[in-house]
């Protein structure tokens, strides 16, 4: 049974609907998405390399988004009226799609994202210096 951790540094980014373009292609709707995706693929690489894992898995996966720039003073001090926790759009679902596809479609980390049988997921803010916009994945393999 193995257990991976992995942080992705960059801007977590909803993956959404798609829209058609003509010609039976789709593409997406936000342009987002893509450096997203090659975030966590480029992650897993440098830490895993090519290593898939096969077996059913839980997931683990902790988003971490800034700020938006009115939660601060002119001081950079942040406002006592600012929300403690990102509960507006995008919705946490639509990170997490993102961010699947890109460990199983993008890279084969996970041999699909129907393997995922135990999901936890969650929005914070980033928090200053101590932590970066990104994410926090951990992947623990069931044993079959």
């Amino acid at each position: 049974m193995a257990e991976v951790s992995l942080t992705v540094n960059g801007t977590p980014a909803p993956q959404g609907s798609k829209r058609h373009v003509g010609g039976g292609r789709m593409i997406e709707s936000s342009p987002a998405v893509k450096p997203w995706r090659a975030a966590v693929a480029g992650a897993w690489r440098l830490h895993y390399g090519a290593r898939c894992l096969l077996g059913p898995v839980e997931v683990e996966v902790t988003f971490y988004l800034r700020r938006p720039a009115g939660h601060y003073r002119a001081d950079g001090t942040l406002k006592p009226t600012a929300r403690p926790y990102p509960s507006v759009i995008p919705d946490l679902d639509k990170y997490v799609r993102a961010t699947l596809d890109g460990l199983s479609k993008d890279t084969r980390a996970i041999a699909d994202d129907s393997r995922v049988v135990t999901l936890t997921a969650r929005k914070r803010y980033a928090h200053g210096h101590d932590v970066a916009p990104g994410a926090i994945i951990r992947i623990k393999e069931l044993e079959v």
